[in-house]
């Protein structure tokens, strides 16, 4: 068995066409085509459903595919592990965010990009849990920054930090600012918030049905930066997690509020492939956030 013939398999299992596998492996039809069919061959199980075209992998093809995923994974932590031994950490980190944490991952990547500047790191922010998590599954990202999710074979979670939710507003909204705001106050409010389809607003709508208040939700957007342009325009506010504001530095003529009653504090984990050894990138990225005054792992437990 060839590991040439896994990157086609994989390859054919991810893109659902020969041809554009052929691309991405960077060969002709008619030879991805025949690495596949002499890994069948090897195998003694059919992996693909074909007629003329790709119809789909074959129920032993999906099981089958996993396996050759994890493997490429591992040919390419063995890699790694040897480039690390010769010349120091390098390579590519590719990290999935759900937006809450879109501001947050950027302290981790500074520590960590001071520690092994030859790494570069590829950062998707807009992503639920579950794509997290399914994406890490078929070892298309490396770790992820997700809320808490139910065990997945071959997937760890590391507590991270807790989010504490508050109300963002301009100086200019409020007559007087006060220390503490309750989420029915928030609620008189008109809002601008991130795209219904995100998970922090499960948790805003859950927080304001406890106090019993529907909110004045004005504008949804999917961006961050398009959130706090909304705010300071002075015509909405919105509640965020307040690890947004530290991260971001986006707090010039705004205000913001500690929201009460109830209080909702989000934990946020560090998702990765639990193998022995770790990915040589993946370890070091779990150092680098475990080291004292990182501010990461500590804070707000």
């Amino acid at each position: 068995m060839l590991f040439r013939q896994l990157e086609y398999f994989t390859a054919i299992a991810r893109e659902r066409h020969f041809a554009r596998a052929a691309e991405a492996c960077n060969v002709s039809q008619p030879t991805l085509s025949d690495g596949l069919r002499k890994l069948e061959a090897e195998l003694g199980v059919p992996l693909i459903r074909r007629r003329h075209a790709f119809e789909g992998l074959t129920p032993e093809g999906e099981r089958l595919a996993v396996w050759a995923r994890r493997i490429l994974a591992s040919q390419d932590a063995l890699v790694e592990e040897a480039a690390v031994l010769k010349t120091g950490l390098s390579g590519e980190l590719r990290i999935g965010t759900v937006p809450s944490a879109s501001t947050t991952v950027a302290p981790i990547l500074d520590r960590f990009s001071r520690s092994h500047p030859l790494v570069s790191t590829i950062v998707d922010t807009k992503l639920p849990t579950q794509e997290i998590t399914r994406r890490l599954t078929d070892f298309d990202l490396d770790a992820g920054l997700c809320y808490p999710f139910d065990a997945v074979p071959g997937l760890k979670q590391l507590h991270l930090y807790r989010e504490n939710w508050v109300f963002l507003a301009s100086e200019h909204m409020l007559k007087e600012v006060p220390e503490t705001m309750t989420w029915a106050q928030a609620a008189s409010h008109p809002l601008a918030i991130l795209d219904s389809t995100m998970h922090g607003l499960e948790i805003m709508e859950e927080a304001f049905g406890r106090a019993g208040e529907e909110p004045r939700i004005s504008v949804e957007t999917d961006s961050v930066a398009s959130l706090f342009a909304l705010v300071h325009t002075g015509q909405w506010a919105s509640v965020i997690p307040d690890r947004w504001i530290t991260a971001s530095g986006s707090t010039t003529d705004l205000v913001l509020v500690e929201l009460t009653e109830p209080e909702v504090r989000t934990p946020i984990m560090l998702a990765y492939h639990e193998t022995d050894p770790l990915s040589p990138l993946v370890r070091a990225l779990i150092e680098s956030i475990s080291e004292p005054h990182s501010g990461e792992r500590h804070q707000n437990r």
